[in-house]
Parts: C-alpha cells; structure tokens; sequence
C-alpha cells in the first residue's frame, strides 16, 4: 500500500508511479475527484482530447503514445453492466484501463484471469486529496 497526499496541480507525482498498462480501479466517494483524476492523467500523456466522464456510454478510449487509455465509468450499471454491454472482453486487450465505480467483482474477475490491476482510492482531505493505492 502507498499514500500520498497531493493538490490538483501536484498529481505528477501521482502519474509517475502509475502504470502504463493493466486495470486501475478508481474508488471514492462521488465528487471525490475521480473523473478530474482521468482528465488530468490524460494531459500528462499528452491526449488532446477533451475527456468527459462517460456514465452513458460506459467506456471511451483515447491513443497515446504508449497504447490506448480506457476510461469506464460504471457508476450506473457496475460490473454486471460490463458483461451486458460486452465490455469486460476489453480487459484483455492491452492498454491502461481506469475504471469509475470499480466494485470487488471487478476485484475478483481481474484476478481471475491474472489481469494486472491495482486500486486507486481517493478521499478529499483538506485542500487537497489522499490517494491509496492498493497493489
């Protein structure tokens, strides 16, 4: 497990220690800043696309230099909308997924298929916010 605890134009710190492929499960409360997380990693790896939360549309996908960037938000439908929609195959094409809502049957298909994952909390914390990741 590591913490740290960072402002918004501090994340840097955050995005270095991320990985460039695999599944990162993001959890926090709503408005805890997870969506905010995915649009200013996406500006750390240079993708000019604007990114909006997709809670309808459940994932968009971005290229850059190093793969694509999957972004799911499964606030609406979790896990099980996954499987509805036919996007739980996408975890096994290479690229890094970030997940919204991730939920411990996410956890445990993941880990299942020995899919590299880690989760990534986060929790407002004064002025800033406290990031956990759990490997």
């Amino acid at each position: 497990m590591k913490e740290l605890v960072l402002k918004q134009d501090e994340l840097e710190t955050l995005f270095r220690t991320m990985p460039k492929n695999g599944v990162v499960i993001l959890k926090g409360e709503l408005a805890s800043g997870k969506t905010t997380l995915v649009q200013n990693f996406a500006k750390f790896l240079n993708i000019s696309q604007k990114l909006n939360s997709p809670t309808f549309s459940i994932m968009q996908s971005y290229p850059f230099e190093y793969g694509v960037l999957y972004h799911y938000d499964i606030y609406q439908e979790g896990f099980d909308g996954l499987v509805k929609n036919g996007l739980i195959e996408n975890f096994f094409e290479d690229g890094l997924h970030l997940v919204e809502w991730g939920d411990e049957k996410l956890k445990k298909y993941l880990d299942k298929y020995q899919i590299f994952n880690i989760i990534l909390e986060i929790i407002p914390y004064e002025n800033k916010r406290k990031y956990i990741i759990y490997e």
